[in-house]
C-alpha cells in the first residue's frame, strides 16, 4: 500500500471517529439533560401536589406563588403557610414519588421557627442500606426566604439518572472500544508497513549486491568453458556447462526480484512499442519446443490468429511472462508434458491460451495462486524449486497493462491459462507463413 493511501486512509478515519465521538458525545450529553429536565419536573409536580395536600388537610391555602424551589441540583425546598407533620409528610412524599416512578431514595427535614432550625425528619431509602454509607446525610440547610417549609434532598439523584442511561452508556463504551481498536489497527498497519519497507529495501540491496559477483562468476564460467583443455575433458565440461546454467537461473531470479520491487515501489515504467505478437511467440516456441523433445514432450501451436496481430506493450516484459507461464507448464508435468498453445480472436478482441497435462491445480489453492510468495502445500517434498514470485509477476504486469489473467485447472487433469489480451492494433488477416 503507497503512503498516500495510508495517509489517506489515516485522516480520513480520524475524521470519522472524531465525528462518530463528537455525535456520541452530543447523543450522551443531551439524553441526560432531557433526563435530568425530566427528573425535576417530576420533582416538582409531587412537592407541589404533596404541599397541596397538606393544605387541604389544614384547611388552608398555599402561598400564590414560589410554592417549590429548587435550591441545588438535588435540594428542593417547599413553602407552606401551616405547621407540618413529619410523619404525615414522610406519607404523602412517598405516595408522590412512587405515583411518578421516581423510586429514588430521599431524606427531608422540617424548619421548626421556634429553634430556627431544621429537624431532621429521615431517610427514605429504596437501595439496600450498605449502598448508602458514603452518603452525606442530614446536611440540609435552613432558608432564610420562608418561615413554614421543609426540604427534600434526593442523595442517589445521580445514580439514579446514570441507571436511566445504562444502554447508551453501554453503547458508549462499545464505541470506545471500536476507537481504541482502530487506534490500534492504524498503529499495527503503520508498523507492519515499516517493517514491510525496511524488508523490501533489503531485499532489494542484498539483490542489488549479487548482481556484481554473479556477472563475475558468468564471465569465469563462460572461459572455463571455452577453454580447449576443458572441451577435451569430458568430467571438466560437464561442471562447467552446470555453473553456467546455475549461474543464469539465479540471476533469473534476482532480475526478477528487483522487477517486482519496481512494480511494487510504482517505478515500473512500461516501455510500450508496437510489438508482433505472431514475431514474439515464434521465438519463445521454439525454445520450449527443444525442452520439450529433450524431455520426450511435444509442443503444438495454433497460432492462425495471431497473423499480423500488433499489441501495444513492453516487449521485454511479455516476453517474460509468457516464458514463465510455458517454464510453469514445463515444470509441473509428471509425465512427458504435452503443452498446447493458442490465439484465439473474438470480436476482434485477443486470446492467448497455454494449456498442459501436468499435476493441475486444486480449486482451493486457485484463489491464492497469483499471490506473492505463495506456493501449493506439498508437505515436505519440493520436486520443483522457485520462491512463488512468477505467477506473481505475470499478474502484475498484465495489471500494468491493462489485461486480465484466467485460470481452468483441476487435480491431475491439467492446467489452462488464459490471457485476455484486448484489442490489437492492428489485425491483418493473411495466411501463416510456411
Amino acid at each position: 500500500m503507497q503512503n498516500a493511501v495510508i495517509r489517506w486512509v489515516v485522516i480520513l478515519g480520524a475524521v470519522a471517529l472524531v465525528g462518530i465521538i463528537g455525535i456520541q458525545s452530543y447523543w450522551v450529553m443531551t439524553t441526560w439533560d432531557l433526563n435530568e429536565e425530566e427528573f425535576n419536573k417530576k420533582v416538582n409536580l409531587a412537592l407541589y401536589h404533596v404541599a397541596n395536600q397538606l393544605a387541604d388537610i389544614n384547611d388552608a391555602e398555599l402561598p400564590s406563588r414560589d410554592v417549590v424551589k429548587q435550591r441545588t441540583t438535588n435540594y428542593w425546598i417547599v413553602n407552606m403557610a401551616v405547621e407540618i407533620d413529619a410523619k404525615l409528610l414522610e406519607h404523602l412524599l412517598q405516595s408522590e414519588l412512587e405515583e411518578r416512578t421516581l423510586n429514588v431514595d430521599f431524606e427531608y427535614a422540617v424548619f421548626d421557627c421556634h429553634t430556627d432550625e431544621m429537624v431532621y425528619g429521615g431517610y427514605c431509602s429504596y437501595t439496600p442500606e450498605g449502598e448508602i454509607k458514603n452518603m452525606d446525610l442530614g446536611d440540609l440547610p435552613k432558608d432564610q426566604e420562608f418561615t413554614y417549609y421543609f426540604g427534600v434532598k434526593f442523595p442517589g439523584r445521580t445514580g439514579f439518572l446514570f441507571d436511566k442511561m445504562q444502554l447508551i452508556i453501554f453503547l458508549s463504551a462499545i464505541l470506545l472500544l471500536t476507537v481504541l481498536f482502530f487506534a490500534y489497527a492504524m498503529w499495527v498497519i503503520l508498523r507492519q508497513k515499516r517493517l514491510s519497507e525496511m524488508q523490501k529495501d533489503f531485499i532489494n540491496n542484498m539483490t542489488h549486491e549479487f548482481k556484481t559477483p554473479l556477472s563475475t562468476i558468468k564471465i569465469a564460467a563462460g572461459v572455463f568453458l571455452n577453454d580447449e583443455r576443458v572441451k577435451a575433458d569430458t568430467r571438466l565440461h560437464r561442471y562447467a556447462t552446470i555453473i553456467l546454467e546455475q549461474n543464469q537461473r539465479l540471476n533469473k531470479q534476482v532480475e526478477k526480484v528487483l522487477q517486482l520491487a519496481s512494480v511494487e515501489k510504482g517505478n515500473l515504467e512500461l516501455k510500450k512499442e508496437k510489438v508482433d505478437l505472431l514475431e514474439i511467440l515464434d521465438a519463445l516456441l521454439s525454445s520450449t519446443r527443444m525442452r520439450l523433445e529433450e524431455q520426450g514432450g511435444e509442443l503444438t501451436a495454433d497460432l492462425e490468429d495471431a497473423v499480423g496481430v500488433f499489441l501495444m506493450a513492453d516487449r521485454l516484459h511479455l516476453t517474460n511472462i509468457l516464458y514463465s507461464l510455458l517454464d510453469n507448464a514445463i515444470k509441473y508435468c509428471q509425465e512427458d508434458p504435452q503443452i498446447s498453445v493458442r490465439v484465439l480472436r473474438d470480436n476482434n478482441l485477443v486470446q492467448l491460451a497455454i494449456q498442459d497435462n501436468g499435476i493441475g491445480i486444486s480449486p482451493a489453492y486457485q484463489a491464492r495462486i497469483f499471490d506473492k510468495f505463495y506456493r501449493i502445500p506439498t508437505g515436505n517434498v519440493h520436486n520443483v524449486k522457485g520462491f512463488g514470485l512468477g505467477l506473481y509477476y505475470v499478474r502484475r504486469i498484465c495489471q500494468a497493462h491493462g489485461w486480465s489473467i484466467e485460470l481452468d485447472s483441476d487435480v491431475g487433469q491439467g492446467t489452462t491459462v488464459r490471457l485476455n489480451l484486448g484489442q490489437p492494433l492492428k489485425v491483418r488477416h493473411q495466411p501463416i507463413p510456411a
